[in-house]
């Protein structure tokens, strides 16, 4: 989680939403690690978790990515969510949850439904305090 955390500092200095994302294989290796993207690629679906995911797939070679961890510093939204279970990721660990927002816990609560064909293990509060501060600084300057 420090490298996501790295990643969600990085993508504040780039004005973004600070939240990152690592993905690690099934040997513990990183293969991907990113952070959002959206305003500078001016992609909407430039979420950390969904640039990680496209990464981690190109190196795997495959649209799969079983036995594979993620980490994100921020509960994933219903895009990401249902994205991580297209990926078959194995284990899904985030920081601060996302009441507004989120698609795991809260809100779509994307594993929940009949219709998912798979969903990962899931481990949440992993740096939430850490995450959760990186999230109010941000939204707080630029409110300020």
């Amino acid at each position: 989680m420090s490298i996501a955390l790295e990643e969600a500092r990085a993508a504040a200095g780039r004005g973004e939403v600070p939240v990152g994302a690592v993905i690690v294989d099934p040997d513990g290796r990183v293969v991907a690690r990113t952070g959002n993207r959206m305003r500078e690629l001016s992609d909407p679906t430039a979420h950390a978790e969904m640039l990680a995911l496209r990464a981690a797939c190109r190196a795997a070679g495959s649209e799969r990515l079983s036995g594979h961890a993620l980490y994100v510093t921020l509960e994933p939204c219903p895009m990401c969510a249902a994205a991580i279970g297209f990926a078959r990721i194995a284990r899904l660990y985030y920081g601060a949850s996302d009441p507004k927002s989120g698609g795991v816990a809260h809100g779509a609560r994307v594993y929940a439904h009949e219709q998912c064909h798979h969903a990962p293990e899931i481990y949440d509060g992993i740096a939430e305090t850490e995450a959760a501060a990186l999230m109010r600084e941000f939204f707080a300057a630029r409110r300020g």
